[in-house]
């Protein structure tokens, strides 16, 4: 792909102000992570309660996966995702209030963001899935680089300002950025034109919902290049991700206050928005598969090199590091993945996928704090960098086909 081909991208009508609405809600979304996490660690002081912070926006996601991959498949996306931010806008809203209140009681929190996961459960498939009908397929890699780098600014100064915000006015005035934001989002995602849809199939709206899901796990199951992608970082990320743990290192390891937890959550960032700016001008397409395992193998030595530092600079390079390897590995997995399906189906692989995604970050964060809680933060840390670099190892070995992709297209079906 050229160079010229990925710079027009920015100019396709309707990427601009989809990609825009998506960068709102997930800035608001980062601001909120780091508020919450802080806020609900600085009330009790115990690991566990990070652990608890993601197991309550992953079961939701669980328990749901099944009707949103299919009402995704089966109903407007954009009208989805709309609905998912707006429902995300009274979360913030609800954690507005908490503060507000002064309520010290961590559980009306997890209660919140049980709802949030609820929303989330529709708002990562739909908006996959609705990408390809927004650009065109031979700009896809393309857009998902620059859809990737995009966000990942909101990664950056995200954390940043909700960092400094928490800590100049407290949680009122962060959880109403939030709440502009998510409305925002849905008003501006009303404008965005769908291109490039496919009818749904007439036989699938004959079918059971239970059926019409199974079909989709069988395509997985099908295809070893998806469930190789996919389940690579579901194992690499939940057994070796270091965010979070971030506000335990930031305290008690770097000592740092809530504007350093938000130079450590945005150093990963900004690794990640350098690769994928580059990516979105210049995306490669040769030897994909064997780039991302090796990619994911870097993401793991720069885990292991921040687990051990106790230098705040050091660690912010160890980060910036392991967010570049990110974005590659990111870079590839979704392109695989969005090559690879057809897009009756996307709406069921892609909330499978986003369970994956889930599972590695939300399940991911109940593993990093209480295996804290259990051997302490720094060789918590350490035996999770050992478990990516394990993980990589071991997939390359049983995903030989995935290994072995040249390109992008090579991952299209032939039926």
């Amino acid at each position: 792909m050229s160079a010229v081909a990925s710079k027009n991208i920015y100019r396709q009508v309707g990427f601009l102000p989809f990609v825009t609405s998506r960068l709102l809600s997930f800035f608001a979304s980062q601001i909120q992570a780091i508020v919450v996490a802080w806020q609900v660690y600085d009330l009790t002081r115990d690991p566990m309660t990070l652990a608890y912070v993601g197991l309550a926006q992953f079961i939701p996601m669980l328990v749901l996966l099944i009707p949103a991959g299919d009402l995704i498949d089966r109903f407007d996306r954009k009208k989805i995702v709309m609905a998912s931010w707006l429902l995300q806008a009274v979360c913030s809203s609800l954690l507005w209030l908490l503060s507000g209140w002064q309520i010290n009681n961590p559980n009306f929190f997890y209660a919140v963001l049980v709802l949030y996961g609820s929303a989330r459960a529709f708002t990562g498939p739909a908006l996959q899935s609705l990408l390809p009908q927004v650009v065109a397929r031979e700009q896809l890699a393309a857009a998902i680089a620059a859809n990737s780098m995009l966000m990942r600014i909101a990664a950056i100064s995200g954390p940043v300002l909700g960092g400094s915000l928490y800590a100049l006015g407290g949680g009122v005035v962060t959880y109403a950025v939030c709440l502009v934001a998510f409305l925002a989002a849905a008003l501006l995602m009303s404008v965005v034109p769908v291109l490039y849809a496919e009818k749904v199939e007439p036989t699938s709206l004959t079918i059971s919902a239970w059926q019409r899901f199974t079909a989709g796990i069988q395509f997985i199951r099908s295809r070893p290049i998806i469930l190789g992608t996919i389940s690579l970082d579901l194992f690499a990320v939940l057994l070796g991700g270091v965010v979070a743990l971030l506000p335990i290192y930031a305290q008690e390891v770097l000592h740092t206050d809530s504007t350093g937890l938000g130079l450590l959550r945005s150093a990963m960032a900004l690794g990640e928005v350098i690769v994928g700016l580059y990516l979105s001008f210049y995306p490669f397409n040769q030897r994909v598969g064997m780039t991302m395992f090796i990619a994911v193998f870097i993401f793991g030595l720069a885990n292991l090199l921040f687990a051990l530092s106790t230098v705040f600079v050091l660690s912010l390079i160890a980060l910036m590091i392991a967010g570049a390897a990110d974005m590659v590995s990111v870079y590839i997995r979704s392109s695989l993945v969005q090559f690879s399906t057809p897009d009756t189906m996307r709406g069921r692989v892609n909330a499978v996928n986003m369970l994956f995604i889930g599972s590695s970050n939300e399940l991911g964060e109940f593993r990093a704090g209480s295996s804290a809680a259990w051997l302490g933060v720094v060789p918590a840390a350490v035996v999770g960098s050992f478990f990516t670099l394990g993980i990589t190892a071991a997939w390359i070995w049983a995903f030989p086909a995935l290994r072995r992709v040249n390109k992008f297209e090579d991952a299209t079906p032939k039926t």
